[in-house]
């Protein structure tokens, strides 16, 4: 199998298995490519997650885009946004048409085992993330402090905050002095780049689009072009990426009238039980949109729209930053803003991943059965979710009958 079907083929399944948010996508993307598949090392994975935390976008995704850009090139990175996206873009145009709402006791006893699943893998990725972010005093010290500033902090800028900050201890701190040969290894570790041109060209694409798009909106009155302009700018604004576009989109949409507030809610409801990337709700938005195209059409136009801002702006900083992560200095910020990562999932694998899902004893006792396959049976992460599903099941059976 090539490189560039092997992305797709592997996406794909994420796409479909995927379930609980970005941060456990994030834990489901360390699983397969750091653990299993070894395409990308630790300490560079721990780097994109704290770079994409930094952009605007879907931060998940853009880890993704990233990992298919290092493997196949700007291909491969095609083929990674495709195939994570597409399930839960489907779903999301099927639960537009009226059909697709899962319903009863069983429905729902799947997706509470899908959620407590969430709960097991992002806690196995904070733990094999801290053994090797976090490994000594200054950088445990770090991650330490980050969790406990977002979880008393909140809100959507606070993961960035405790970023920027764990960058500069890790300046001060963590820059003087030889750095060990595994942190030396990782500076070479091939850190997704597709050049510099692209980079100056991707960001001058976006630029132009900002400016372009509002301006063609209102001069031909297109519904299409203004239904673009909309997701457009509100993928270029979101930090933090999942549950933080939710405002943008309200007031993109439901503001003009596009789509009611109610229907708003339901398809935000039914983005929640679905894998893959949250931002997939755009979907389901652009093809109920009283403007433009609506249907597939309209969908594809509003995902081309949320997304491409994100994508547009990580082809552009990934080659500074591949210049900037050789500096002696900025390897102390590398290693400060990667343990400050290992934080901001710890501080989200509390809240929201285990207090919206882990409400009763049995979702306790199953979380813990799932992060044992992990941890000690090295289970495929797509193994833990049809079983955590199955278990689900059982209990909703359990409980109607």
């Amino acid at each position: 199998m090539s490189n560039l079907a092997a992305v797709f083929a592997v996406f794909l399944r994420l796409g479909l298995t995927s379930f609980g948010g970005p941060v456990a996508h994030l834990g489901y993307f360390r699983d397969e490519f750091v653990t299993r598949r070894r395409w990308i090392g630790d300490r560079t994975y721990g780097e994109l997650v704290a770079l994409c935390q930094f952009l605007p976008g879907p931060a998940s995704s853009q880890v993704g885009f990233a990992i298919g850009l290092r493997r196949a090139g700007l291909a491969g990175a095609a083929a990674a946004f495709a195939a994570f996206t597409l399930p839960s873009a489907a779903l999301m145009v099927w639960a537009a048409s009226g059909i697709g709402a899962m319903t009863g006791p069983i429905a729902t006893g799947v997706i509470d085992g899908l959620k407590v699943v969430a709960v097991a893998v992002v806690a196995h990725a904070v733990w094999g993330m801290a053994r090797s972010l976090a490994p000594d005093r200054p950088r445990g010290t770090i991650a330490i402090a980050a969790a406990v500033g977002v979880a008393l902090v909140g809100g959507p800028l606070a993961p960035f905050g405790v970023i920027a900050l764990g960058a500069i201890a890790g300046a001060l701190w963590l820059a003087e002095g030889a750095i060990a040969s595994s942190d030396a290894a990782a500076a070479d570790d091939g850190l997704p780049s597709a050049g510099t041109r692209v980079g100056i060209a991707a960001l001058a694409t976006l630029v132009a689009l900002l400016v372009a798009s509002p301006i063609a909106a209102r001069m031909t009155g297109d519904g299409s072009i203004a239904l673009f302009d909309a997701f457009l700018r509100s993928g270029a604004l979101v930090f933090g990426g999942g549950h933080v576009v939710l405002p943008l989109l309200e007031s993109a949409v439901v503001g003009p009238g596009w789509v009611d507030a109610e229907t708003f809610l339901a398809g935000y409801g039914a983005a929640q039980a679905l894998p893959g990337p949250l931002f997939a709700f755009a979907a389901y938005l652009g093809a109920l949109a009283s403007v433009g195209p609506g249907g597939v059409a309209g969908a594809a136009i509003a995902l081309v729209g949320i997304f491409l801002p994100g994508f547009l702006l990580l082809l552009g900083a990934l080659p500074v930053w591949a210049v900037l992560r050789r500096r002696a200095r900025a390897r102390g910020l590398v290693r400060g803003a990667s343990a400050a990562v290992v934080g901001i999932l710890a501080a989200a694998l509390y809240d929201p991943v285990f207090t919206t899902s882990v409400t009763r004893a049995d979702h306790f006792a199953l979380a813990l059965v799932c992060f044992g396959l992990l941890t000690l049976w090295r289970c495929p992460a797509w193994v833990v979710v049809v079983l955590g599903a199955a278990a689900g099941a059982a209990a909703g059976a359990l409980i109607s009958g």
